[in-house]
């Protein structure tokens, strides 16, 4: 059985799990741990995630950051001067790009077909390695999430730390994680 095999299977079996209803927004972040190197084979294996979700009668909703970056950048009054000098964008504009990417999650989780019993899936979060730290990220949605977060995530789960694409500096989180190893 492949490491995604095996994840798919571990997904399965949590989403199928009774829900709290009484947890805080940082206890409905689940983090769907895989191997960076997973990342392409992961994306067309998402239906395995959502048939298990609707299987488990819970609504599912994706969200994808991948393009969140160029999306913000191609809309961006100084990305001429950005490409010229990336060092430059530091500061408001990483807090404008950070703006960005909340309020594409936020508007998925505060969508009004979702319940307490929807899980919106969010996939992409390796586009932001080197702009935005997930965690931050994660913090700013959390009080927006009405059923779970569940955040698939490239990267390392050891010893209480959760570590994207396996290089930043670790950080420890109230999520549940979820990995195949």
């Amino acid at each position: 059985m492949s490491r995604l095999e095996r994840l798919s299977d571990i997904y399965s079996s949590h989403v199928r799990l009774p829900w709290s209803r009484t947890l805080a927004g940082a206890q409905r972040v689940w983090f769907v741990v895989y191997d960076e190197d997973d990342e392409r084979r992961l994306r067309p294996r998402l239906g395995q995630f959502e048939f298990a979700t609707r299987q488990a009668r819970h609504p599912w909703r994706h969200v994808d950051v991948t393009d969140a970056f160029a999306e913000w950048m191609a809309g961006h009054p100084y990305r001429d001067g950005y490409f010229e000098r990336p060092d430059l964008m530091t500061g408001a504009a990483l807090a404008s790009l950070r703006d960005h990417v909340v309020g594409h999650i936020r508007a998925a989780l505060t969508a009004e077909e979702n319940t307490e019993d929807t899980v919106v899936a969010l996939t992409g979060v390796a586009g932001l390695f080197g702009f935005l730290r997930v965690a931050d990220v994660v913090r700013e949605v959390e009080g927006d999430i009405r059923g779970r977060l569940a955040v698939f995530f490239p990267g390392a789960y050891r010893n209480n730390q959760y570590r994207l694409l396996d290089r930043r500096d670790g950080w420890n989180y109230l999520a549940v994680p979820l990995a195949s190893e």
